[in-house]
């Protein structure tokens, strides 16, 4: 019965034990009072009533002390939650601002790099428009200057400009004996100028499909004159370095070399000049000039053949002639 009266005050005021136990314990003594005084007792009932006077002022200060405690607790719950609260406004706010400044930052950039990407665009088309207007005025020139008796020779690694420079200086310079070193279409547009000029071509190539592909060409547009060498390659010692070339012993012959034209793209090796210039340099005529598709880097020396040539001027398209220095004097 006691237990369940407990549980009954604790369910109805929400107190602890200790809490109910004192109030069961006053009013035990305040029923003890007043038996106490309803049987005549009144010594009784005057001790009984001393202790309630005593244990209700204890029990209010206890309580009153809980009550302290409690909102103490309260109130540095409160402080430690608002500290946390604060801390994580900061950390959310520095991160916002964090991304806010990355995206400024990667909006700059992305910026910058479109408008960049537009200058060039605008640029790189402008040029790629003065290339091909470039190139179909060349393409003119050269369709000016020959009248083909069969559809020329498409691809290769050489442009219109490229041809119509090679063509230029065949045509100007009239040449008795052209060597040129590397077949390919070009090697019809050059026919064409020294047929005109009256002068002899020979073409070597190591490739014998490139070969037969370039007499083939040259049957088909009647420049049945050119001479076709299929020339194996060879191993050829030049400044101390051994590098494969055209076999020297299948170039016999060629003497007194009017127009020497070195196109590095069929050409064999990496650098095409240096081995030409050792091994037909010395086989040049007095006047000779030497047609290459890239210019040497450094001066070609006596002894490797080619007799002080130096670069004498830049051709349209890729090409540059190199001359010796009896011919640049003279000019």
């Amino acid at each position: 019965m006691k237990t369940k009266l407990k549980k009954l005050v604790r369910a109805v005021l929400g107190l602890s034990r200790r809490q109910v136990a004192g109030l069961l314990l006053a009013g035990a003594v305040g029923m003890g009072v007043a038996v106490a005084s309803a049987a005549g007792r009144a010594a009784l009932a005057t001790g009984l009533l001393a202790l309630l006077l005593v244990a209700v002022p204890a029990g209010v200060i206890h309580l009153t002390r809980r009550i302290a405690g409690v909102g103490r607790a309260n109130r540095d719950a409160v402080r430690e939650l608002r500290l946390l609260v604060e801390q994580l406004q900061r950390r959310v706010i520095a991160a916002v601002e964090k991304e806010r400044l990355a995206a400024g930052d990667r909006h700059q950039e992305l910026t910058e790099s479109l408008s960049r990407a537009e200058r060039l665009t605008g640029r790189g088309a402008e040029l790629l428009l003065r290339e091909q207007s470039r190139e179909i005025e060349a393409l003119f020139q050269l369709f000016q200057r020959v009248t083909p008796r069969a559809p020329m020779p498409a691809g290769g690694a050489l442009n219109p400009s490229d041809l119509l420079g090679l063509h230029t200086v065949a045509s100007s310079r009239r040449p008795a004996l052209t060597v040129a070193l590397g077949s390919g279409p070009a090697t019809v547009w050059l026919g064409y100028a020294l047929a005109a000029a009256g002068g002899r071509l020979v073409v070597v190539d190591h490739d014998r499909e490139r070969a037969d592909l370039a007499k083939a060409a040259l049957a088909e547009h009647g420049l049945t004159a050119v001479e076709v060498r299929h020339v194996p390659l060879a191993e050829l010692t030049v400044e101390g370095k051994n590098v494969d070339w055209y076999d020297v012993d299948a170039l016999d012959g060629l003497q007194d070399i009017d127009l020497l034209v070195v196109d590095g793209t069929t050409a064999p090796g990496p650098d095409a000049v240096a081995p030409a210039l050792h091994v037909l340099g010395r086989r040049l005529a007095e006047e000779g000039t030497v047609v290459v598709d890239e210019a040497p880097t450094t001066r070609v020396a006596p002894r490797q053949g080619g007799f002080g040539l130096a670069e004498e001027r830049k051709l349209a398209g890729r090409w540059t002639t190199l001359a010796g220095r009896k011919t640049t004097v003279a000019k």
